[in-house]
C-alpha cells in the first residue's frame, strides 16, 4: 500500500515568490520585466530622487592612476604606445570626475527642496566613465546612482556609487527606460558601443519629443566629430539642420556645466 507524500515538499506549494523556477519561466518575463521596473522606481522615491544627469563613456577609460601604472610598466614600444594612449585618455576620466563633483555640488543632488533630489549623478555603474562621474560625486559627498546590468562577463559595480542607489537588471530595455525617464541631462563622453547607444536612444527620444527637453553634451568635440558625420546626416536629408541644436560640444567640465545651465538644465516633476 502507497503512504501519501508530503505535500509541502512539491514546487506547487511553495509562494509565487519563493518559487525561481516558476518565476524565471518565459510566460514570467512580463512579472519580471515589473519587478525590474518596480524595485529602482520605489527606492529611487525612498530617497527622494527626482531627476538626474546621466555620465556616460568608455567603460575602458583610465584612470590617471592606471595610466600611470601602465606607463610605468611598459617595456616594448607597443607597450609605450598603448601608455601614451591610456594617458592621453585619462584626461577624460578626469574632467568626468570633476563635472560629477561639481554637478552634485551645484545641481542640489544633496540639497533636497520638499524631500526632492534633482539632478543626481547616474551612470551604468562600471568602470571607466562611469566611475569617474560616481567618484566626483562621492568626493562631493553627494548621492550617486549606478544602473549596473548582468552580462556574460559579469560587470562589477565601481565603488564610488552610493550602495543603496546601486541596481542590477537583466535586461537591457528596462536599465535604459531607468536611465531616461528622469534624465534632465546627458554629458556623453568618448566610448564605444555601449556609449553610442544611449548617446542615441536619448537623441531620438529628444528629437521625436517623446521626452522633456533635457539638454545633451558631447565631450571631446574632436572625437565625436572623428567618429560621427552628423553634418554628413543633414546634407542627406536623414535629419533636420535644426537636429544639430540637440546637443554642444564641450572641452572642459566647466564647459559641460555651464553648457548644461545655458540651455535650461532644470528640475522634473515627481510625477
Amino acid at each position: 500500500m502507497k503512504e501519501p507524500r508530503d505535500q509541502t515538499n512539491s514546487s506547487s506549494y511553495l509562494l509565487p515568490v519563493e518559487d525561481m523556477h516558476f518565476l524565471l519561466r518565459d510566460e514570467m518575463r512580463a512579472i519580471r520585466f515589473a519587478l525590474e521596473y518596480a524595485k529602482a522606481e520605489l527606492l529611487l522615491r525612498d530617497w527622494g530622487i527626482r531627476s538626474t544627469i546621466i555620465v556616460f563613456g568608455g567603460a575602458r577609460v583610465p584612470s590617471p592612476e592606471q595610466a600611470q601604472a601602465a606607463a610605468a610598466a611598459a617595456t616594448t614600444p607597443t607597450d609605450r604606445q598603448d601608455a601614451e594612449r591610456l594617458i592621453r585618455q585619462s584626461a577624460y576620466y578626469q574632467a568626468a570626475r570633476d563635472f560629477g563633483r561639481m554637478a552634485s555640488e551645484r545641481g542640489g543632488a544633496f540639497a533636497p527642496k520638499q524631500r526632492w533630489r534633482d539632478n543626481v549623478i547616474a551612470t551604468g555603474g562600471g568602470p571607466g566613465i562611469m566611475e569617474a562621474a560616481n567618484r566626483g560625486a562621492f568626493e562631493a559627498g553627494a548621492p550617486s546612482i549606478g544602473f549596473n546590468i548582468t552580462l556574460p562577463v559579469e560587470q562589477k559595480p565601481n565603488p564610488y556609487i552610493t550602495p543603496e542607489l546601486c541596481f542590477r537588471f537583466h535586461y537591457f530595455a528596462m536599465r535604459k527606460m531607468h536611465l531616461a525617464m528622469r534624465a534632465n541631462a546627458l554629458v556623453a563622453f568618448p566610448g564605444g558601443f555601449g556609449t553610442m547607444d544611449e548617446l542615441f536612444e536619448l537623441l531620438t527620444l529628444q528629437q521625436t519629443r517623446k521626452a522633456p527637453p533635457a539638454p545633451i553634451v558631447l565631450y571631446g568635440e574632436a572625437y565625436w566629430r572623428r567618429l560621427l558625420n552628423f553634418d554628413a546626416m543633414v546634407e542627406e536629408g536623414m535629419i533636420a539642420p535644426g537636429d544639430l541644436q540637440l546637443f554642444e560640444f564641450a572641452e572642459t567640465a566647466q564647459d559641460a556645466w555651464d553648457s548644461l545651465a545655458r540651455r535650461g538644465l532644470g528640475a522634473h516633476s515627481p510625477e
